[in-house]
């Protein structure tokens, strides 16, 4: 078992700031507790976020409020096929009265930044993303330039519309913390949408969190004691996942996988597994814990053969037959 140093009163605050937070999403989110949990795990945990769904199930709308909810910085980059890494990074100015060059600072340069529609980039602007995801940092002509902190990337996507878009490579999509798939909103939920007409943008939503919390989030997320016999459990969910091994069990699913998870995929599992202990106000990671979070954080990061592809089998149906078969300690 980790150490755990972890303040008990500092755990309580962060449990009550968090609930503050869910409340003040429902001021304007009906429904949709699953994409607000999923954002605040990866806010805690310090990661970016995919998020997935067809249009008009609030997924912009929820990323503008978690912004004004931690007072963050925002910005929004609405990707086109026509998008250029400069539009995305910045770019060198050429000031003809000084003859110098100035540096113009792109909209990655904030706080949240909102990828909308990401897909629709090629993929020239997609590697623009990958060193600002990773690093923290952004390269413009021969001087690179950190971003601000905390950092975070909320990417949007449609799954249904393919005409002029273009696949995500897997090294950007493994930069994703969590991917959270959003569904449809329940027939109760759906008259409470109506009833707003549109307008649910325009209320007012209260700042709760600060840079400063979130960045203390983060600190206490690492404190989260996590047995040995989890971190176990989650690298055994990770390599069942890599044909390469040659794993065969009763519940053989390699066949319709072509490529597994990485070590990374094993951190970020225990990244957000303890984050969501954190966001319960638990000091220590439950199995349960891992559960929960496996999906999101493997459902992008698992390539899937033409086999499941034929058999009509999703990434999140061979990840619940993992989940099923592997002992739970």
């Amino acid at each position: 078992m980790e150490k755990n140093n972890i303040n008990l009163v500092e755990l309580e605050n962060c449990r009550k700031l968090v609930e503050k937070c869910r409340e003040e999403a429902k001021k304007r989110l009906v429904g949709q507790e699953y994409l607000v949990d999923g954002i605040l795990t990866a806010f805690v945990a310090g990661g970016h976020v995919l998020v997935e769904g067809v249009p008009g199930l609030a997924k912009t709308l929820a990323v503008k409020t978690f912004a004004e909810i931690s007072g963050l910085d925002f910005k929004r980059i609405q990707f086109t096929p026509d998008l250029l890494p400069a539009d995305v990074s910045g770019t060198l100015i050429y000031e003809q009265g000084k003859g110098t060059f100035s540096v113009r600072k792109g909209p990655v340069f904030s706080n949240v930044v909102l990828a909308d529609e990401i897909n629709r980039a090629p993929a020239k602007v997609q590697s623009a993303m990958l060193e600002a995801m990773e690093e923290k940092q952004v390269t413009i002509g021969e001087e690179t330039y950190k971003l601000p902190e905390p950092f975070f990337v909320l990417a949007t996507q449609n799954p249904i519309e393919q005409e002029g878009t273009y696949n995500l490579p897997e090294a950007e999509l493994d930069r994703f913390l969590l991917k959270l798939n959003v569904t449809y909103p329940t027939a109760e939920e759906e008259v409470e949408i109506v009833k707003t007409q549109g307008s649910a943008s325009k209320v007012p939503v209260n700042q709760v969190l600060t840079a400063k919390d979130l960045l203390k989030f983060r600190e206490m997320n690492s404190l989260i004691a996590c047995d040995n016999k989890i971190v176990e459990y989650i690298v055994q969910l990770i390599s069942v996942t890599r044909p390469s091994l040659k794993k065969k069990t009763e519940h053989d699913i390699t066949r319709y996988i072509t490529f597994g998870a990485s070590p990374r995929a094993g951190i970020a599992l225990l990244q957000c597994a303890k984050a969501t202990a954190l966001l319960a106000g638990r000091s220590f990671v439950l199995p349960e814990d891992v559960k929960k979070v496996a999906p999101l954080v493997l459902r992008h990061r698992i390539v899937l053969s033409y086999e499941a592809a034929a058999d009509n089998i999703s990434a999140d149906e061979i990840i619940a037959k993992i989940l099923d078969f592997i002992p739970v300690p």
